[in-house]
């Protein structure tokens, strides 16, 4: 068993679950912060249930947490879409994306900072999206995950010498449940998507852990602020959805 504990938002599901279970297999402790509990257990895997919508709430959590773990590992990657052309689009759209993307971010880092620092290491991660470059009806998601990416880079400035890095994985078009309520399962849409890809097909969850788990290793310690694309290769032009 390794003497790593990572936390981790939505690691109930899709790339969160699939992360997870890789962590687990490593040796680690899992804290998996989210509004439902994943389907599977594990002896070292726990769920915090908390809805990251709710400032309140994620700060209880994160303090119930840090009170039982000192945590080495924090993995940003619960997001939802809320897709909407500009005409449609809302401020407090915006407003509740910015909580789930980045302000519940901040509040699990500044409780889970003391110890990072204290023990002089850190792994701070960030699931934003190709989105962040820019993508129809995505007003909201592409601006707070852009967001993520701004902040990631400041946190890597001023924790640098803590021993602590920050980074940013970006996944393009992926098959997990947020695509699927976007693109219809097995639909003709994901069937021509998947033939734009450069590479010629959709991402799995699998594709994007083996990133994350390259910004998890203790050993990547001179690669801080920044961002990874798994995107196979949207994000050197443009796709649409």
């Amino acid at each position: 068993m390794s003497d790593y504990t990572a936390v981790i938002t939505g690691g109930n599901k899709g790339i969160g679950a699939d992360l997870a279970q890789r962590l687990l297999e490593q040796g680690y402790t899992v804290v998996s912060i989210a509004r439902h509990a994943p389907d599977f257990t594990h002896e070292r895997l726990e769920h915090v249930a908390c809805d990251l919508l709710d400032p309140a709430a994620v700060e209880a959590a994160a303090k119930q947490i840090a009170g039982r773990h000192e945590v080495t590992h924090l993995v940003h990657n619960a997001g939802v879409i809320w897709p909407n052309l500009v005409e449609e689009a809302k401020p407090e759209d915006i407003t509740g994306l910015a909580q789930l993307h980045l302000g519940s971010a901040l509040t699990l880092l500044q409780a889970f900072l003391p110890a990072m620092k204290k023990r002089q290491f850190g792994r701070v991660m960030f699931n934003s999206s190709r989105a962040a470059l820019g993508a129809a009806t995505r007003t909201a998601y592409g601006a707070s995950k852009a967001g993520m990416i701004g902040m990631a880079r400041t946190w890597a400035l001023e924790l640098a010498k803590h021993g602590i890095t920050v980074n940013v994985v970006a996944p393009g078009p992926i098959l997990t449940d947020n695509f699927w309520g976007i693109v219809p399962k097995g639909s003709e849409q994901e069937a021509d998507l998947a033939k734009r890809i450069p590479v010629g097909r959709l991402g799995r969850a699998d594709d994007v852990s083996r990133a994350f788990l390259f910004f998890c290793d203790p050993q990547n310690g001179f690669v801080t602020g920044q961002t990874l694309y798994v995107c196979g290769g949207a994000s050197v032009g443009t796709l649409a959805i």
